[in-house]
């Protein structure tokens, strides 16, 4: 039986420290064409991420098996989102990236064990905020917009769980201190002051930009 919306966040929202403030879904909804454009770039950066991975790791077939099915989801998301930017005569570009991702990544450990698994908890950590996000934001938009995002939370939802399986599996230790540390960072980018309106960006500045 397929799963309510609510049983799919439910492990979600446990597993993130913070909520999107009501504050960023008021400014982010201001910026509807910067959403989209940012929302289909990340589908491709995710799939970027997820084939990194697998070039980095070509003998770790359990990597292979779930980066190479999380590419494709990510790939056809891109692609959905492009259809809607094209059907809105909204004109795809590149933006200026958010540094949410990055003021998780600069802790990542500089060993092979460290990359690989802070790696993974970090993809994990953004799928997750990808997740709620969508269901944050999903019930202020237009009917077309709502049911688009609500029909990504199923396979975003299992996304941020099979990146800490993977992290799990890779590391030598137990690794809840280390995912705490992380989800501790990016709490900060959450609720962090952020001039830059983006998917993932923190709290909205007097002075935003998009």
């Amino acid at each position: 039986m397929a799963k309510t919306i609510d049983e799919l966040m439910e492990p979600v929202l446990g597993y993130l420290h913070c909520r999107t403030p009501k504050e960023w879904i008021d400014a982010a909804l201001q910026y509807p064409e910067t959403i989209l454009i940012d929302h289909a770039a990340n589908e491709l950066k995710a799939a970027q991420s997820a084939m990194t991975l697998m070039s980095k790791n070509p003998h770790k077939l359990d990597i292979l098996d779930k980066m190479s099915k999380l590419a494709r989801e990510e790939l056809l998301h891109f692609e959905q989102v492009m259809k809607i930017l094209k059907k809105r005569g909204i004109k795809y570009q590149a933006l200026k990236a958010s540094p949410y991702a990055g003021k998780m990544a600069k802790f990542i450990r500089n060993t092979n064990d460290g990359i690989l698994v802070d790696s993974l908890i970090i993809g994990s950590i953004i799928e997750a905020r990808s997740c709620e996000r969508f269901h944050a934001l999903a019930p202020y938009l237009d009917e077309e917009l709502e049911k688009f995002y609500i029909s990504l939370l199923k396979s975003e939802s299992r996304h941020f769980k099979d990146y800490l399986g993977l992290a799990q599996k890779y590391s030598k230790e137990p690794i809840e201190e280390r995912v705490q540390f992380f989800l501790q960072k990016e709490q900060q980018a959450i609720l962090g002051a952020d001039n830059l309106m983006r998917l993932h960006s923190g709290m909205p500045t007097d002075n935003l930009r998009v």
